[in-house]
């Protein structure tokens, strides 16, 4: 099910002023590219993590407009404990499935992460007739999920 997070305005003049519609970019600034940041350089007796997301199957993927996926990791209050990170557009769109093959590098040493740590990763993706990007789904992994090999979430 899908849940808007943003809060529209109702456009009272018109024009194109402050909060109305039009005065919006038609797409997030950066979604193209994406804001992914680069590895961490290592420590002695730290570990990094790499997260490489592949694709995400949902029914209607061919419908999502510019999807791409916001990674962030939160504190047990859902306090940000690294930037938050943009993946670029997602590579192609095949079936159910939106395929991103790209790499996320979690700019904090796991070591370093407090208890309760959770990694988020929110699927957006651009509504026209709203124009704005919204959050279709989300998926999150506690720390004692987080293993080497490959892994499925749920969303």
């Amino acid at each position: 099910e899908e849940e808007n997070l943003e809060v529209e305005e109702e456009e009272d003049d018109g024009g194109a002023g402050v909060g109305s519609p039009d005065s919006f970019p038609p797409r997030v600034p950066g979604a193209i590219q994406g804001t992914l940041l680069p590895r961490l350089p290592s420590e002695p007796g730290m570990t990094l993590l790499t997260i490489r997301i592949e694709k995400i199957g949902l029914k209607d993927a061919g419908q999502c407009i510019d999807p791409y996926v916001t990674v962030s990791v939160k504190d047990i209050n859902g306090i940000d404990l690294t930037p938050v990170q943009d993946t670029p557009m997602a590579s192609r769109k095949e079936d159910t499935y939106v395929h991103f093959n790209v790499e996320i590098e979690i700019q904090k040493h796991v070591e370093k992460l407090t208890k309760g740590a959770a990694i988020f990763f929110e699927f957006k993706h651009y509504k026209p007739k709203k124009r704005f990007t919204s959050t279709k789904c989300f998926a999150f992994m506690e720390m004692d999920e987080i293993k080497a090999g490959q892994i499925v979430i749920e969303l």
